[in-house]
């Protein structure tokens, strides 16, 4: 046998070896699982690791919290819509960035100065009258992502009036976090959800795909409807849902849905019902999630023609039936294993 022969033989049962002993010791490696709360909703973690990572995980989602909640009265974005602040942290920058792009892209669709809106209409900080349209004109004066910007991590508003709100992304940003800290930990396999955003790698502890179902949208203010429309089989990718069909309300006899257009001041009437989106984070799928929303069905999907990089199963209604529309790129999540 020839010297390379050998070397080449001893190289693969060297790779074979350790391909073996790392199999070994994951088919022993336990799965862990997390739950708690945060962000004002449930979050769950699976993972497999040698030990709990409880502590760490909510180390990492109260990190966000401190900066990006508006319910947290000392949180980076509450000084800075207070006034007492100006200066950004650096995770309020990262998801200012995004926000910003995202805007851009679907014509201020997605729009994080939303917010005064979205409490005239009574979400978020409750309000029990309905505004007028006189009222909606005067707080669309101050509402515009192109009327706020960064610079040197210091925000720069064009009228002191303008608040930010990043709920819509926050929660996809926090998965992408947990997801963050698996990953450093060298952990492949793990599924982390919050309030519906998700971020997964690897495989099950069956040794499938994680199994991650959409939700059928049916009128759910109290969310106890868990009926499925579509289970995906997914691995090494970050989903985000949103929908109308359990946050809103029903004022004299009219149907009051909580995504509020920021054009035009008033909760959408599209015929979306609900949007789920993958992309290559959380955040940004949680951000093109509700800007489908608002965007509607048809300049959702010629977006959607435009960037590969989205995939989406949209829900939507049509002479009084559901339909779905979803990307060509979501059919082999369809599949499932045997």
């Amino acid at each position: 046998m020839k010297k390379w022969q050998i070397l080449f033989l001893l190289f693969l049962i060297i790779g074979t070896f350790f391909i073996a002993r790392k199999s070994h010791r994951d088919s022993y490696t336990p799965f862990q699982s997390n739950e708690g709360m945060i962000f004002g909703t449930v979050f769950h973690a699976k993972y497999q690791y040698g030990k709990d990572l409880q502590t760490e995980i909510m180390g990492e989602l109260q990190a966000v919290d401190a900066s990006l909640s508006m319910f947290n009265p000392n949180s980076c974005i509450s000084m800075i819509n207070s006034g007492k602040s100006d200066e950004a942290d650096s995770m309020l920058n990262s998801v200012f960035q995004l926000a910003q792009a995202i805007s851009k892209v679907t014509d201020g669709a997605f729009d994080v100065t939303v917010a005064p809106l979205v409490n005239a209409w009574g979400f978020g900080f409750k309000n029990d009258l309905l505004p007028d349209s006189a009222t909606i004109d005067s707080l669309r004066a101050f509402v515009g992502w192109s009327k706020v910007e960064i610079q040197d991590m210091h925000i720069k508003k064009s009228d002191p009036r303008i608040i930010m709100d990043f709920s819509a992304i926050a929660k996809g940003f926090g998965a992408d976090r947990v997801a963050k800290l698996m990953k450093q930990k060298g952990i492949e396999n793990f599924m982390i959800e919050i309030g519906g955003e998700i971020v997964c790698g690897g495989k099950n502890q069956n040794g499938e795909k994680w199994k991650i179902g959409i939700n059928k949208p049916t009128d759910d203010p109290s969310s106890t409807n868990q009926e499925l429309d579509k289970i995906l089989s997914l691995t090494d990718c970050a989903m985000a849902t949103s929908g109308n069909y359990r946050n809103f309300y029903v004022k004299d006899g009219k149907r009051i849905a909580h995504t509020i257009d920021p054009k035009s001041g008033y909760p959408v009437q599209h015929s979306i019902l609900s949007s789920t989106v993958l992309a290559p984070s959380c955040a940004m799928a949680d951000g093109f999630a509700t800007s489908f929303m608002v965007m509607g069905l048809e300049n959702a999907r010629n977006l959607l023609e435009q960037h590969p990089e989205l995939q989406a199963y949209l829900i939507y209604e049509e002479n009084g039936e559901q339909k779905v529309y979803y990307t060509k790129g979501l059919e082999e999540s369809f599949k499932t294993e045997k």
